[in-house]
Formats: structure tokens, sequence, C-alpha cells
């Protein structure tokens, strides 16, 4: 599986954007997708996952309310959508894509596909 994050820029705080991981390569309708992120000089951390039939979603409690995790079987494609944006959401942001089941979705050791990265910058 190939992933192809898009959607990153540079927006003022409170503003708003949405990223998307395409897949191809094959199908991820069987995978749980998350996003991470990793700002200068920090490890990367989690930001939202959902499952493979998209009923399950988890959130890092520093986004929670604030972003949406959502996928599109049709278009092999999930989104994280980015309201209320703030200077220390900026970051490089990463979606993953694995196999394995939900309750693992939160570390980085359980996800084995990876796409590029897409850089939000967040100004205020």
């Amino acid at each position: 599986v190939q992933l192809q994050a898009s959607g990153g820029g540079l927006v003022q705080a409170g503003g708003s954007l949405r990223l998307s991981c395409a897949a191809s390569g094959r199908t991820f309708s069987n995978y749980r997708v998350g996003w991470f992120r990793q700002a200068p000089e920090k490890e990367r951390e989690f930001v939202a996952a959902i499952s493979w039939s998209g009923r399950n979603t988890a959130y890092a409690d520093s986004v929670k309310g604030r972003f949406t995790i959502s996928r599109d079987m049709a278009k092999n494609t999930v989104y994280l959508q980015m309201n209320n944006l703030k200077p220390e959401d900026t970051a490089v942001y990463y979606c993953a894509a694995d196999s394995g089941s939900w309750g693992r979705e939160r570390a980085t050791r359980e996800y084995l596909y990876w796409g590029q990265g897409t850089l939000v910058t967040v100004s205020s």
C-alpha cells in the first residue's frame, strides 16, 4: 500500500484545513488508518485514527472536538478535517495504515505503511 498525504499549508490561528490520505497499490478498506504529527525537535505523536469499517474513531486529547477523521471507501481516501487550528498544531502530518486490530491505533509501531507527510503551519 502506498499512501499519499496532502492538504497541508499555511493558515492563521482559528482557521481550518482538510488533509487527505489517498491509498494506491491496493485498497486499504480493511486497514485502520491513523494520522500522526511531528513538530521540530519533538517525537512523532498520535493525532487520530479510524477503524477499517469507519465505526470506531480515536483522537488525542489535544485535538478532540476540533479535528474529525473520516474515510471514503469509494475514493480509497481518509480525511482529517482540522478546525480552530492553533499554533501548537504546527507540524508535519503523516498518515499511516495497518491491518492490525483496533485497540492498538495510538502507537506508531503498530503501523506498517506510512505516507510522506504534509506540512501544516499555523500562524498566531
